[in-house]
């Protein structure tokens, strides 16, 4: 059996679906032409991901207007002048601010999961944000009548309602997409802000069980919009010592992109529980260039190396689109990486006898 291998979530969208989404904004496009387009794009996606010999599926976000911001689909009580993401090369993205309690997703993870099982009997991972990207949501300043306090237990039990769907919903695993980790330490070096987050997201996995964590996992990258990131230069070592104190089971980490992967993959080794699962990434979606699988099986075998390989499995850095707009990757070349993880994941088993 070989190792195991993942991808993190989204693809890059057909151009008939932007451009679909694009006049469906402008009240261009009837409702359902665009849910017609947005069918067509997760079936492509479901069909071109099992050509890629991918042995666990997702349906590419292609229905999500972004990772970070499915569950607000439909709120009223937000305004759009909430915290600002940038981007080293610039641009930025922007979180709504929430303006009225109570906190409410819109929609929950569970239905992108039922929908891809439509088109594929195939082991479908299903991704959620994290609660401690929603905690941005509330402003620094009190909500008069909903405090904070009334919001952040609104928040865990949203959360936790988003993971416990897609389980019930038969997700083979759920990753909780929390790339707001690394971007803390650049705006909190002491640490303090990461250590908020995951006392909140831990107090949303403490309501699952041991069994059930095993098939939760977090994944942490330095984000990755238009071929651009907001946390690089945030060492690892700042980073992994804390995430691993989450109560998750599988850790999906950004590798291929770092510049100095065996001393990360030290950090990680002394980090290591018993049982977790860690998949390394050895894709970058950012670069354009497709690595061969020989690249892939030499950068696994580099990981073998240092951690145990039990508890080693593949990914990609990213997401290639986690965001609807970002046409930065050709959606050919997303699936040509695909593929190359996947071969190149099963020649590295080959060579260490999995």
């Amino acid at each position: 059996m070989a190792l195991p291998t993942e991808l993190i979530g989204s693809i890059p969208r057909p151009p008939s679906l932007i451009c679909a989404i694009t006049a469906a904004q402008a009240d261009q496009l009837p409702p359902d032409a665009l849910q017609e387009e947005f069918a067509n794009a997760l079936r492509d996606t479901i069909r071109r991901l099992e050509q890629t010999g991918s042995p666990v599926l997702s349906d590419g976000e292609q229905t999500k207007p972004s990772f970070a911001t499915y569950p607000l689909a439909g709120l009223v009580n937000l305004a759009p002048d909430g915290v600002v993401i940038p981007f080293v090369d610039g641009h930025t993205r922007r979180l709504p601010r929430l303006t009225a309690g109570p906190f409410r997703y819109g929609m929950h993870a569970a239905s992108f999961l039922q929908a891809a099982h439509a088109y594929t009997d195939r082991p479908i991972k299903q991704a959620v944000i994290s609660a401690s990207a929603m905690s941005l949501l509330y402003p620094a300043q009190e909500i008069s009548g909903y405090p904070r306090e009334d919001f952040i237990a609104d928040l865990i039990a949203e959360a936790t309602e988003d993971i416990r769907g897609a389980l019930n919903a038969a997700a083979a695993t759920v990753q909780i997409d929390f790339t707001e980790a690394r971007l803390s330490l650049k705006l909190d070096p002491s640490g303090c802000l990461l250590r908020s987050f995951i006392e909140l997201n831990n107090q949303v996995l403490e309501n699952f069980t041991p069994e059930e964590r095993l098939r939760i996992g977090v994944h942490v990258c330095p984000g990755g919009d238009h071929d651009s990131t907001h946390s690089a230069d945030v060492d690892y070592a700042a980073l992994i010592p804390d995430l691993f104190q989450l109560n998750a089971g599988r850790f999906y980490l950004q590798m291929a992109s770092e510049p100095d992967r065996k001393r990360v993959l030290g950090i990680v080794k002394h980090a290591l529980q018993p049982h977790h699962l860690v998949f390394i990434g050895v894709i970058d979606p950012i670069n354009p260039e497709i690595e061969t699988p020989e690249e892939v099986r030499a950068r696994i075998l580099e990981a073998a190396a240092i951690l145990p390989v039990a508890q080693l499995g593949t990914t990609d850095d990213c997401g290639f689109a986690p965001f609807a707009d970002d046409t930065s990757t050709a959606r050919d070349i997303a699936f040509s990486k695909i593929r190359s993880r996947v071969e190149g994941t099963e020649l590295a088993s080959r060579d260490l006898g999995i």
